[in-house]
């Protein structure tokens, strides 16, 4: 049987030696059928803290040798998409909510994503920018300049996971209502449930200044309301409106990045094994 040792040495060179954040996803056992949380802590107390062990293990108290052998298949499938680096096939097994569980091991193919509208319901002309980062590189996709349905599938294949900010109730929708080709099969990392999750409420902004991370002053204090704003008066021949509009645009794409990791961390601590 292929155990996921071999794994084991790229996962930890993408998380500089964090082994507890590289291990999060092959610590997961809640992707087996009727294995729950509390059933998954239990295998770490009792020692089966990763696949790895598992696998190794001709027993596992609780578990009979049919449910055993069952749940060993599964694994064995699940550490060759892991290796194939296949992320949506993860997205399949594993509720949104746990999508977090894959930041660490993806995040080199990891895009966060942000968009602005023109306030109103999601037709063809509703999203005036689509904001997407990814591996240090800041696209900004435009309404009438370069923000086409086959131009945001070329730069989304580019990528295994998605991350923003109440993207399940707004940008993921609103996209795939605006532009029905999208292909957005992603996992899925929303970190306004994320924060939830741990305690944190409230939108974007007021997150990010609780967690400590800032704006330039001329960003600080506008919202998507103020985006709205921008993109009319920028209609109406007011050239800093765009600048101004595509830099608040920036902004909240790129801060999800931090944000990403400060929640991710505390997520680990919180739900992965302890010690």
């Amino acid at each position: 049987m292929y155990l996921v040792s071999p794994m084991k040495s790229r996962l930890e060179s993408t998380c500089d030696g964090c082994k507890l954040r590289a291990f999060m996803i092959q610590s997961t056992f809640i992707l087996l059928k009727g294995v729950g949380e509390e059933t998954e802590r239990r295998f770490w107390q009792s020692g089966v803290r990763d696949w790895r062990t598992f696998l190794a293990r001709c027993s596992i108290p609780g578990l009979s040798p049919e449910r055993k052998s069952l749940y060993d298949a599964t694994i064995s499938s699940a550490v060759v998409h892991l290796q194939a680096g296949h992320s949506r096939y993860f997205s399949k097994c594993l509720k949104p909510r746990d999508h977090w569980r894959l930041f660490d091991t993806f995040r080199s193919r990891t895009v966060y994503l942000d968009i602005e509208t023109t306030g109103g319901p999601p037709t063809a002309d509703a999203v005036t920018v689509v904001g997407l980062y990814g591996n240090g590189r800041m696209t900004s996709l435009v309404q009438g300049e370069s923000l086409t349905e086959h131009r945001l599938n070329q730069e989304l294949a580019n990528y295994d996971l998605v991350v923003t900010f109440f993207g399940s109730r707004f940008d993921l929708p609103y996209l795939r209502a605006t532009f029905p080709g999208v292909v957005l099969d992603h996992p899925h990392l929303d970190l306004c449930f994320a924060a939830r999750r741990l305690g944190l409420d409230g939108g974007l902004k007021h997150i990010e200044g609780r967690m400590g991370i800032r704006r330039a002053p001329d960003l600080q204090g506008l919202d998507g309301w103020d985006a709205v704003r921008l993109w009319h008066a920028w209609g109406n021949g007011e050239r800093p409106a765009r600048d101004r509009l595509l830099r608040y645009n920036e902004a909240d794409t790129r801060n999800l990045e931090p944000l990403a990791e400060l929640l991710y961390s505390r997520l680990a601590a919180r739900y992965g094994p302890k010690g």
